[in-house]
């Protein structure tokens, strides 16, 4: 029974770091026939076999350590932000959660808020103004999108009257969420683009000004790191929408199906990230913030006293005070 304990947590995190190295291969197919090319087709039959050949290089390559640097602090932030990204999948139900837990969505927020100090950590230790800069701006940015994020879960939670993310998934048997809330879905759906630091939000890795941004001093196995946690982010980010807004009706006879419900949902949610990353440019600094502070937030919260005002339950039962 230990031994089953023990290899529980390795059933999540092997799916997941084998489902970022082929998301990895998606993105850079759907961005190359979008730009009229092919992408990887070389390795492998076309091509399957190009996220091991890349696993294998990063890992494999020295991984350079600047002489200026903070070298534990180093070190320890790709770890941090690898380690922070696989915790934040434990209550996560597919369909049943590896940690089951009343307040998951606020274990959610709270560990996610975390990755902050991944992010700062990485770019004050690096001891570059290029890398401090991003770091700076992906801290502004993610504080900024946590705002939005924080209440639109509580619309949502007032909703559905449960903190926890399978519950969300009985209360939406009749009615998906998406339906009577598609504002809030549609800015939850931006915040998330902006939250993983993806197009048209990805001001901390401006090439053009910050020759890619606070991990610009990584390289090898620590880059790598940070890559594997950022496309996490994005799987996590798109199941979450899936079980808060498109939540599939749990089949208790075959768990499977709910599964592979989540699953596909969450696939088409983070193919529309590729999409909006071929189809946009990258805003302005100025226009980021514009977007969060002067319109995001006040919808937002006008819609968070609406709903508390006048208290609705999908469940069919007053939200609980």
């Amino acid at each position: 029974m230990n031994i089953i304990n023990a290899l529980n947590p390795l059933t999540l995190i092997i799916p997941i770091l084998l489902a970022v190295a082929f998301l990895t291969l998606l993105e850079r197919k759907i961005l190359g026939y979008m730009q009229l090319r092919k992408g990887p087709n070389i390795v492998g039959p076309t091509g399957l076999l190009q996220p091991v050949a890349d696993g294998i290089k990063l890992f494999i390559k020295e991984p350079l350590r600047p002489s200026s640097s903070s070298q534990i602090m180093f070190l320890m932030t790709p770890i941090l932000a690898l380690t922070l990204s696989m915790i934040l999948w434990t209550p996560m139900p597919m369909p049943t959660p590896i940690l089951d837990m009343n307040l998951g969505i606020l274990f959610l927020l709270a560990i996610s808020s975390l990755m902050v100090y991944s992010i700062l950590g990485s770019g004050w230790s690096s001891n570059s103004k290029y890398a401090l800069i991003g770091a700076l701006r992906a801290v502004a940015q993610t504080i900024s999108y946590e705002v939005t994020l924080g209440l639109i879960l509580l619309c949502t939670i007032l909703l559905s009257g449960t903190f926890t993310p399978l519950n969300f998934m009985y209360t939406q048997e009749l009615m998906w969420l998406l339906l009577p809330a598609w504002p809030m879905a549609t800015m939850w759906y931006i915040s998330t683009l902006a939250e993983t630091n993806r197009a048209p939000f990805d001001l901390t890795e401006g090439e053009s000004e910050l020759v890619s941004g606070f991990n610009v001093e990584y390289a090898g196995g620590p880059f790598a790191l940070f890559f594997l946690a950022e496309y996490s982010n994005i799987l996590l980010m798109n199941t979450l929408s899936t079980i808060l807004f498109l939540a599939p009706t749990i089949n208790q006879t075959a768990m499977q199906l709910t599964t592979m419900n989540i699953m596909m949902k969450a696939m088409v949610l983070s193919s529309l990230f590729l999409w909006v990353r071929a189809s946009y440019p990258r805003f302005r600094y100025d226009q980021l913030m514009h977007l969060v502070w002067k319109n995001f937030l006040p919808l937002v919260l006008a819609t968070t006293l609406i709903y508390i005002s006048f208290p609705v339950s999908m469940a069919g039962l007053p939200p609980q005070t």
